[in-house]
């Protein structure tokens, strides 16, 4: 990968307060920076050799965190700000600090006139901050994601016991002047089973008080390694198989396009009648209107939830009005202990970015120079499908552990630097199924947090060094495949794809050999090689009026097993699905989302 030149557009992470001179005062700096209208943009470097960055708290925040913030810079502590007046004291900000309540809106870092360094949010979710205007103005946006586990834990366990034994109604009951014993009869937790969904740092400290309490706990994760499932005495299982078996579900999935509204109609019918359901998680994972008609059917004796779609939910909100559900203002995080953890947590993350460190809670891309990205651009883009592909490709239940990137190149080793296509890789493995933002900065951390292991191999070819690579390799091992032709002769889920005139291509599944462009989606159907396969399916997408973008046939030899890649821009629906799959000819398929 070339080296940035001494005239590079792209100002390093490395020095935010760049000194220019012994002057105190603030120097504008133009800067030429690649941007599609070819403007310039004013950015605002510190030329001091000794002055404090300033930082804006724009919500409260513990005072540890707060002490820890004095030591390194001035801090002004300034809540409840309306849009207009954040936009009016940015400008002055190296940093800015905030929690769910604040927006940090494209408009914010445009006020900033590019001096706006950090943006720091004390919790998990960055719903609330324009990442790509934020990666766009060259600031770094970091979290907190570890300090309030624990007490997220606990009120999963919380809710758990309330709604077991109707403690809210109970008391709501006797509050009213009520007795009402033979009412509020509960259930017991002694050899139930609860199936945690999400087993991530919440899901399991959920895992380890059920099974305090008795339990026989589940858990469904397609990243969490089995060997620490079962360290805890958890047993790792798909997905419709947690459903069928637990008595009690509690939900600690990320909100992803693949959890979004998880628990549906279609789910709830999958579930034991009598169920009872906790979400500590996020609300969207949940259809509400779905589990209001799964209540009122019995199939879900009870629900408890922290969380809502729409926060603070409507008052004449059946779902919380039903006097089966127990609810709680999202308070997950609420103890003081958590407080307070994750204000040091936010404090130390953006004092190491105002310090040039690469914190590994970064949420959003670093600076990389631009004719770097203007040569990888592409492959990039193969990357990150290749690894969407193969987790997709991967069986419910089985964990990710160990992936091996192989790269294919006529440049000798030191003039290819694979670490962005291995953060790409990771950033398509781990982001369809999770609510990190992977990139540069945590890649590998992100990775090794979920104890999948990334190896890369080199393979050197004969050839002019004119394009940076050949091909990407993606090897998934130890797993079992939705697509059984997508094991390669070594036991691997393997995907293989080169660029062609610019654009991503699918070049090999498994062991047979592919080209169909990594636009839209992918159809990939075992089929037997025989004529009119390709005309019958595409009839059906045909009907449905499902546009095939790209159709290739590679095949093992005449009349024997094909397989057949099918680019569509729509997704089918399942009845589309139902009729390909019902061709006698057709041994297997399955759709992947790119």
């Amino acid at each position: 990968m070339a080296a940035a030149s001494p005239s590079s557009t792209l100002l390093s992470l490395k020095s935010p307060t760049t000194s220019l001179s012994s002057s105190r005062y603030k120097l504008p700096i133009s800067i030429s920076l690649p941007r599609h209208n070819h403007h310039q943009r004013t950015f605002i470097v510190s030329a001091s050799l000794d002055a404090k960055p300033n930082v804006l708290i724009a919500e409260k925040l513990g005072q540890a965190g707060l002490d820890l913030l004095k030591q390194f810079a001035t801090v002004d502590c300034s809540y409840n700000l309306t849009p207009e007046e954040l936009c009016t004291k940015i400008s002055l900000c190296d940093a800015l600090i905030v929690r769910s309540g604040t927006k940090v809106s494209r408009e914010v870092f445009e006020s900033s006139g590019g001096r706006l360094k950090v943006v720091g949010r004390a919790g998990v979710g960055i719903d609330n901050v324009d990442l790509s205007a934020a990666t766009e103005y060259g600031c770094l946006v970091v979290n907190a994601p570890t300090a309030n586990t624990v007490a997220a834990a606990e009120h999963g366990i919380a809710l758990l016991t309330a709604m077991a034994r109707n403690v809210a109604q109970a008391d709501a009951s006797i509050k009213a002047g009520k007795w009402q014993r033979n009412k509020y009869v509960g259930v017991s937790f002694v050899g139930k089973t609860l199936a945690v969904m999400g087993f991530g740092k919440v899901g399991t400290e959920v895992a380890r008080r059920a099974k305090g309490l008795g339990m026989h706990v589940i858990a469904h994760d397609p990243y969490a390694p089995a060997d620490r499932a079962h360290a805890i005495g958890v047993d790792l299982v798909s997905f419709d198989e947690a459903l069928a078996k637990a008595d009690f579900l509690s939900l600690h999935m990320p909100l992803t396009p693949a959890t979004s509204k998880i628990l549906n109609d279609e789910n709830f019918a999958k579930m034991k009648k009598g169920v009872r359901i906790v979400n500590v998680a996020r609300g969207g994972v949940i259809d509400e209107d779905a589990l209001v008609r799964a209540l009122d059917a019995g199939i879900v004796a009870q629900a408890a939830l922290d969380v809502f779609t729409v926060e603070p939910p409507p008052k004449d909100s059946k779902l919380v009005q039903h006097e089966n559900v127990t609810v709680t203002p999202h308070l997950g995080a609420s103890t003081m202990e958590a407080q307070e953890g994750v204000a040091i947590e936010i404090a130390e993350a953006v004092v190491g970015a105002l310090q040039g460190e690469l914190a590994a809670t970064a949420v959003n891309a670093p600076m990389v120079p631009a004719e770097v990205l203007t040569e990888l651009k592409p492959y990039v883009t193969l990357a990150e499908k290749l690894g969407r592909l193969a987790v997709q490709l991967v069986a419910g239940g089985s964990g990710v552990k160990s992936v091996k990137v192989t790269y294919k190149s006529t440049r000798a080793p030191d003039d290819l630097d694979t670490r962005l296509l291995r953060a790409m890789v990771t950033k398509g493995l781990i982001e369809p199924i999770s609510s990190v933002f992977v990139n540069l900065v945590n890649a590998d951390f992100t990775a090794k947090q979920r104890g999948v292991r990334i190896s890369e191999e080199r393979v050197i070819l004969d050839g002019s060094p004119e394009s940076p690579l050949d091909s990407i390799q993606v090897k998934i091992a130890d797993v079992e495949s939705r697509f059984a032709s997508a094991i390669s002769e070594s036991g691997e889920v393997t995907v293989e794809g080169k660029v062609k005139d610019g654009v991503p291509h699918l070049t090999k599944v498994g062991a047979f050999e592919v080209d169909v462009s990594l636009e839209g989606n992918i159809i990939l159907c075992r089929q037997v090689d025989q004529p009119g396969m390709i005309g019958t399916v595409g009839s059906i997408l045909g009907e449905e009026n499902v546009n095939v973008s790209f159709m290739s046939v590679g095949r093992i030899a005449p009349r024997k097993q094909a397989i057949m890649a099918i680019g569509v821009d729509e997704k089918p629906s399942k009845s589309v699905l139902k009729r390909i799959g019902e061709i006698s000819a057709i041994e297997e398929f399955v759709f992947l989302d790119l």
